[in-house]
């Protein structure tokens, strides 16, 4: 795949009164140093800091919102260092438009009251006062923000709160994630299952909720791509499946190597269009080409999925962005729906056919022979794998009345007897248990597929909702 080389960008600024600066001597100083220990925690978490100083009047900050918005920054911190105008903030945010998160933090836990009136000179006492005082313009800021209609979130606490900076790095993370969809291009190959009305959707409005382009590519290619590789090549890629996974002795040799053929056709068709995730899904007619094609896929489109190129089967394109969300917050994101439910051990096994997401197994993933696809044509080999065991995030895209919402839940993959059928499968239990879980997520109106990722990262795709400018559910 094409790397996105739109890499995310951090906007920074810190707001001062020009006024103070000839009157206090060294508060100017003091603020840039805060300014910079703050700059420093950013550039901790990898991102490319755009720090355009202390804006301390309302004319810098119109060439700041300029510098912003040329620089192409996708978030800004506003680190509020002393009191200042909310002319100084305002033009800024305004010009760049991008989210902002207004940061109130200050030096120390409290001001050393003893020492602090000890001073002798009311001048340097209230200099000394104004370095603390990042609290005093936040209402004011505040204000001005509701009434221009410009969301803000705030992060208030100290400068070695570690509760603090983990917000701010998931906001930096979440933004990344935006920043990914942004330029994500989804390759929708072949058709929708005939008759799963709920996997249906509105690509232009899917794009204008994430960004991105959706690339229509036809079986028929891949199928013609399949017959232009070579032997060696295909010996290698068999090589590369029984290194990566464990091949039971039932598979056929033929039947790897179908498979193995494909999946180098797939590596050539993902860089053809620079596809960061795929939804595919065709029926195919008996005794054709793409029929081979599309009953080949299943270990090609894994490891995809396990490179970063989620593929969701059954052209459900909803949850192949669900999937590549997951996948860019880095925990994984496999293809998943209802199996069945075990009231005895109050829990839910969910799974599906096709691809699944190898690196987030417990254990090496399984590769099975299977006579039949349910309810697809032709037969073939596929994977069997269970999600590790430990926390886990449910995430779903719903469409509902042209508009798309995100609804997401976490539990836990525990052991247990599965389902030894060839699919991706595991066994959740979630703290509502299994009853009202389902019941609570199935009244949202989901469509029957959701994305599984490793981790608790409810507080991070709350994030990427509000960033993106869309409801988030939260159901556990």
């Amino acid at each position: 795949m094409t790397e996105n080389t739109f890499k995310l960008k951090v906007g920074l600024f810190g707001i001062g009164l020009e006024a103070y600066w000839e009157q206090f001597a060294g508060l100017k100083e003091k603020l840039e140093s805060n300014l910079q220990f703050v700059h420093n925690r950013l550039s901790e978490y990898g991102e490319e800091v755009v720090n355009l100083g202390l804006i301390d009047t309302a004319q810098k900050a119109m060439e700041a919102g300029h510098t912003f918005r040329k620089a192409d920054v996708d978030i800004i911190f506003l680190y509020i260092t002393t009191y200042a105008l909310s002319s100084t903030v305002l033009p800024v945010v305004q010009r760049a438009k991008v989210p902002v998160i207004i940061l109130n933090l200050s030096r120390e836990a409290a001001i050393d009251y003893a020492s602090f009136n000890a001073l002798k000179d009311r001048t340097a006492m209230t200099g000394e006062w104004l370095s603390y005082c990042s609290a005093c313009p936040v209402p004011e800021i505040a204000n001005v923000f509701r009434r221009a209609g410009i969301y803000f979130h705030e992060v208030t606490g100290m400068f070695d709160d570690a509760v603090c900076w983990s917000e701010v790095k998931e906001w930096i993370e979440a933004a990344a994630v935006v920043n990914i969809m942004s330029h994500n291009r989804l390759g929708a190959m072949g058709h929708y299952y005939s008759g799963m009305l709920d996997i249906y959707t509105d690509i232009t409005l899917q794009l204008a909720t994430f960004g991105g382009h959706v690339e229509m590519i036809e079986v028929d290619e891949l199928s013609s791509i399949r017959k232009q590789m070579k032997t060696p090549d295909i010996e290698k890629r068999c090589c590369y499946f029984h290194k990566t996974f464990d091949i039971g002795a039932d598979c056929d040799s033929v039947d790897l190597e179908k498979a193995a053929r494909t999946s180098l056709a797939l590596d050539v068709l993902v860089e053809k269009y620079a596809l960061g995730s795929l939804a595919y899904y065709y029926k195919g007619a008996p005794g054709t080409d793409n029929e081979e094609t599309i009953a080949s896929i299943i270990l090609g489109n894994s490891l995809l999925t396990a490179r970063g190129i989620p593929v969701a089967g059954e052209y459900e394109i909803k949850n192949a962005q669900a999937m590549k969300m997951m996948d860019a917050f880095g925990v994984g994101g496999s293809f998943t729906e209802y199996y069945a439910m075990d009231f005895i051990d109050d829990i839910v096994l969910m799974g599906h056919d096709g691809p699944g997401h190898i690196k987030i197994a417990e254990g090496k993933t399984k590769v099975r022979p299977l006579t039949v696809y349910h309810g697809k044509v032709s037969r073939g080999l596929s994977v069997e794998m269970k999600v590790k065991y430990g926390p886990i995030t449910c995430l779903s895209v719903i469409e509902h009345n042209g508009k798309i919402s995100l609804l997401v839940a976490e539990g836990e993959s525990v052991n247990g007897p599965i389902l030894e059928i060839g699919n991706t499968n595991s066994r959740y239990r979630f703290s509502l248990g299994a009853k009202n879980f389902v019941n609570s997520w199935n009244s949202h109106g989901p469509a029957h597929h959701c994305a599984i990722g490793t981790g608790h990262i409810t507080s991070k795709i709350i994030k990427l909702g509000t960033l993106l400018g869309i409801e988030t559910v939260v159901i556990c």
